[in-house]
C-alpha cells in the first residue's frame, strides 16, 4: 500500500458528551499526587526547540520527554501503575488518597491483599509499565505480546518479573488471548482498550495518563495553538484531548490526531463519520509499534469524536524523519531521544511544515510562524536496535520509499 497523509475532519456533534469528571484538573491532580508518592517520581521535562521551530516555519515547538519516566522510557507507566492502584484500593475498600507507595508496598497490605497476577497486551511500554508496577507493590504479572515485538522490549519486561512471551497474534488477538487467560486463571486484565463490561479499568488507565498532562499545564510557558497527539486504541489522545479541553474550555487549542497509515482505526472512524467505531484487521505493519492497534477505545472516541479537530494517517517515514530531527534539532535547541511511536506525531508536523505538495495539509491545520505547537514524545530509543538502523542508517527515508 502507497504511503501517504490523509486527514479526516472530526465529526462534532450539535450536542458534546461532557468531558468526563475524571479528566478535569482538580482529579487529575489527585492522580498526580498518586504518582509523586512513588519515590522514584521526578516530573519529566518540556524541551523548548526554538531554532527547531524556526527552521520548520513555526513560532514555538514544546516537546514532552517522556523518556525519564520512572526510568523506563516510557509514559505508559503512568496508566497501569494508577489503574493497579485504583484495584487495589477498591479491593481494600479505602480511598486511593489514602493508600501511598509506602502504604501500599506494606507487609500489611500485602496480608490483607494475598498474591494478585495482573496480565496485559502490550508491543512493550505498557507492560512493562505493569510488570513494574506488580513487582514495586510485591505481586505477580504476565504479559503477552503481538508477532514481531522486539526482542529487546521483550527482556526489558522479564528484567520486571514478569512472565512475558510474544504470541503469533496481531495487537488486538492478543488482547483477546490476555482476556481469556485471565478468565481462565482468575487474573486481573490491565488494558486501555475497552469492551462491554470493561471499562473502569480503561477509564483508570486514562485518567493516570493525566499526570502527564498535569506537568505540562503547569511548565507552559504560554498556550499553544496546537496540541498533536499520536494514538493506538486512542487513550492517551483521548485523556490528553479531554484534559486540555476541560483546562482551555472554548479556547482551546486546534487538537490533531496522528496514526500510522497500516493502523489508522481512529482516522478510518473520523472519516465514515456514521456513528460506528471502523477497525483496521489484519497484520499492521507499521514501524510505530506502539500505535499498531486495529481496534478503538470507545472511551476515548467518545471524547475525541467531539473535542479533537483533525484526524491525520501518516506515513511511516514522516516518524522516522521525526526521530531524526529531534535526535539531531537546529544548533541551540536539545536533543531529545524518541522512539518510532514518540516521534510520530512531530514528524507528522515536520514533513507537512517542509514538503511543499502539503502545502493544503498545512493550510487546512493553519499552521504558520504564529503557532505554538505542543508534542508528547512518549517514548525514548526502547528498540535501541531500530532507532540506530533508523537515525544512524537512514531506514524509512521518504526518498527511498
Amino acid at each position: 500500500m502507497k504511503q501517504t497523509f490523509k486527514i479526516a475532519s472530526s465529526p462534532h456533534s450539535s450536542h458534546p458528551t461532557p468531558i468526563p469528571a475524571h479528566l478535569t484538573l482538580d482529579s487529575v491532580k489527585q492522580v498526580h499526587c498518586f504518582h509523586s508518592s512513588f519515590p522514584m517520581y521526578r516530573e519529566t521535562p518540556l524541551v523548548r526547540l526554538n531554532q527547531t521551530a524556526k527552521a520548520l516555519g513555526l513560532g514555538s515547538v514544546y516537546m514532552k520527554d517522556e523518556s525519564y519516566r520512572f526510568g523506563l522510557n516510557a509514559f505508559k507507566v503512568l496508566g497501569g501503575s494508577y489503574a493497579i492502584g485504583r484495584y487495589l484500593a477498591q479491593r481494600l475498600n479505602t480511598p486511593l488518597s489514602e493508600l501511598s507507595y509506602e502504604k501500599l508496598i506494606s507487609d500489611e497490605v500485602k496480608h490483607a491483599l494475598g498474591e494478585i497476577t495482573f496480565v496485559t497486551a502490550t508491543d512493550g511500554n505498557h507492560g512493562r509499565g505493569v510488570a513494574w508496577t506488580a513487582k514495586q507493590l510485591k505481586q505477580r504479572s504476565v504479559v503477552y505480546m503481538p508477532k514481531g515485538s522486539a526482542d529487546e522490549r521483550l527482556s526489558n519486561i522479564r528484567a520486571e518479573g514478569a512472565a512475558a512471551s510474544i504470541t503469533e497474534f496481531n495487537y488486538d488477538d492478543t488482547v483477546r488471548m490476555a482476556r481469556r487467560e485471565a478468565e481462565k486463571n482468575g487474573w486481573i486484565v490491565v488494558q486501555d482498550t475497552a469492551w462491554d463490561g470493561y471499562e473502569e479499568i480503561p477509564s483508570w488507565i486514562m485518567q493516570g495518563y493525566g499526570t502527564m498532562g498535569y506537568e505540562v499545564y503547569g511548565q507552559l510557558p504560554e498556550k499553544p495553538t496546537h496540541i498533536f497527539l499520536q494514538a493506538g486504541v486512542g487513550a492517551m489522545a483521548g485523556a490528553m484531548t479531554g484534559f486540555f479541553a476541560s483546562v482551555y474550555g472554548e479556547e482551546r487549542p486546534i487538537i490533531t490526531i496522528v496514526e500510522p497509515n497500516q493502523a489508522d482505526c481512529l482516522f478510518r472512524t473520523a472519516e465514515a463519520a456514521d456513528g460506528e467505531l471502523h477497525a483496521v484487521t489484519g497484520d499492521m505493519n507499521t514501524i510505530m509499534a506502539g500505535l499498531a492497534c486495529g481496534e478503538p477505545c470507545g472511551l476515548a472516541w467518545d471524547i475525541l469524536k467531539d473535542y479533537a479537530d483533525y484526524f491525520i494517517s501518516c506515513p511511516d517515514y514522516a516518524a522516522a524523519q521525526g526521530m531524526r530531527i529531534l535526535g539531531n534539532p537546529m544548533p541551540g535547541d536539545e536533543r531529545v531521544i524518541s522512539g518510532e511511536s514518540g516521534a510520530s506525531a512531530f514528524g507528522c508536523v515536520a514533513e507537512i511544515m517542509r514538503d511543499p505538495a502539503l502545502r493544503a495539509l498545512k493550510e487546512k491545520l493553519k499552521l504558520d510562524e504564529s503557532s505554538r505547537v505542543l508534542f508528547f514524545s512518549t517514548e525514548g530509543d526502547t528498540d535501541q536496535r531500530n532507532y540506530r538502523e533508523i537515525v544512524w542508517n537512514g531506514k524509512y527515508c521518504r526518498a527511498v520509499l
